[in-house]
């Protein structure tokens, strides 16, 4: 098998909503749009986001009306503070504080109109070379 890309697919309520919100406050664009469905794509991400709207006949019967619960979108930045002041600055709420966990991890959270978490990190910590995994946690 060989992965080309990767896509996290979200699904929400407001898909407008929550794509103006990484459009806004993460630079991520809108690369497809149509009636219930955005995709969005930063050149240094390493993946897609795509937000599907609650309900949609194209989803399968048993995910159509399942929310993006229990998920975070974890960003590692270079530069934790100044993204905090940054947003602070935009009026974004920070729903979680900046906090530093023993193992070297550093994170605060944000949360879009739709719910989806935000999660922002750095590592300062032994072996800062780490990536987070999708719980926040680290891959060794």
């Amino acid at each position: 098998m060989k992965i080309t890309s990767t896509t996290v697919s979200l699904n929400v309520e407001d898909v407008a909503a929550s794509s103006a919100f990484l459009t806004e406050h993460f630079a991520f664009a809108e690369q497809m749009a149509a009636d219930g469905f955005a995709s969005l794509a930063r050149e240094d991400a390493g993946m897609n986001i795509v937000f599907l709207r609650r309900g949609l006949a194209t989803l399968p019967a048993d995910q159509r009306d399942e929310h993006a619960a229990g998920l975070i979108l974890a960003f590692v930045v270079e530069d934790l503070e100044g993204e905090l002041a940054r947003l602070q600055a935009e009026g974004v709420e920070i729903t979680m504080p900046l906090t530093a966990e023993e193992w070297g991890e550093r994170a605060f959270q944000v949360r879009d109109p739709n719910g989806v978490i935000v999660q922002l990190v750095d590592w300062n910590g032994p072996g800062s070379t780490q990536q987070v995994t999708p719980a926040g946690g680290a891959n060794r």
